[in-house]
């Protein structure tokens, strides 16, 4: 099975291809430019310096959410196009836990987080057991203090990841890893192949601009 990997929920970006569990090979990206300028340019190369050609792709794995409103929409628009033209199944994977899936602690509770402002963070809590990496609290967006107050219920250590954090870091409460994505790890938490039409992101936050139409509504 060939796989084609892409995660653009964030500022970074990251694809990577694969052949069964073997990384081909992978290009994560930080520089502040639009994913819908950046990413299709990074699949050509993926195919041309791996000599795999896209007809030979079986399977596409998306991060699904949450992140950027426009990154999410990009990277999902990009990964069905090719699904249905390609004719490969599809998978959406959570961006936090891929994230959670680039560090190896399996005695501490991975706490990704992707800043939110306003003192609030889009998270999700995991752990390894038995080697697999299981969810503890289902991704959210949450305030720091609501996130800290279920951690502290939870009472084992527990360790924060993410990355762009320097607006934050001093709320939070226990060590934080500075962690790009990694394209690659979301192949190891594909489950159910997903319905290509009818496929969307998870944003798990309205954006400002749905909640300013639905406050009008309420008004009109």
């Amino acid at each position: 099975m060939n796989y084609l990997l892409i995660d653009t929920s964030n500022q970074p970006l990251s694809v990577a291809l694969m052949q069964d569990e073997k990384v081909l090979i992978e290009q994560t990206t930080n520089i502040k430019q639009n994913h819908s300028v950046q990413l299709m340019p990074e699949i050509q190369k993926l195919f041309e310096q791996s000599q795999v050609d896209k007809q030979e792709i079986t399977d596409i794995v998306v991060a699904e959410g949450p992140g950027s409103y426009t990154g999410l929409r990009i990277g999902v628009t990009v990964a069905k196009t090719l699904a249905y033209a390609l004719q490969t199944r599809l998978y959406g994977v959570s961006s936090l836990k891929a994230l959670a899936a680039t560090i190896k602690d399996e005695h501490r509770l991975l706490v990704p987080i992707f800043d939110a402002r306003r003192e609030a963070v889009y998270t999700g809590v995991y752990q390894y057991v038995n080697g697999e990496l299981t969810t503890i609290i289902e991704d959210g967006y949450l305030s720091i203090n609501d996130l800290k107050d279920k951690l502290h219920a939870l009472n084992q250590e527990y360790v924060f990841i993410g990355f762009n954090l320097e607006n934050i870091k001093h709320l939070l409460d226990s060590e934080v890893i500075e962690s790009l994505p990694k394209a690659s790890v979301m192949k190891s938490l594909i489950q159910q192949p997903e319905n290509i039409h009818s496929f969307t992101p998870k944003y798990h936050k309205l954006s400002e601009a749905e909640r300013n139409w639905l406050d009008q509504q309420k008004n009109n």
